[in-house]
């Protein structure tokens, strides 16, 4: 039987390719509502985060976290 591929994904904090069942995503509706998507299937866009706390506290990211999602969400709007 063939292997089956694994799909990766980025992740924003580290800059990071995980395998994307690691990761949450992270959405920014239509209507400008940011919610977490642990299906990965809403609509909108979306950015991926590893929710490890141990590689927050080895970058000193643990507060910057939030500031980071909504500085990549609106450049992402930005640019549209």
């Amino acid at each position: 039987m063939a292997q089956r591929k694994i799909p990766m994904r980025k992740d924003i904090v580290t800059g990071e390719m995980v395998p994307k069942k690691e990761l949450v995503r992270v959405v920014k509706n239509k209507e400008g509502e940011v919610s977490i998507d642990p299906s990965g299937k809403k609509s909108g866009r979306g950015a991926y985060i590893h929710l490890n706390v141990d590689v927050a506290k080895k970058q000193k990211l643990i507060r910057l976290l939030i500031k980071l999602l909504v500085l990549v969400f609106l450049m992402i709007f930005m640019m549209n």
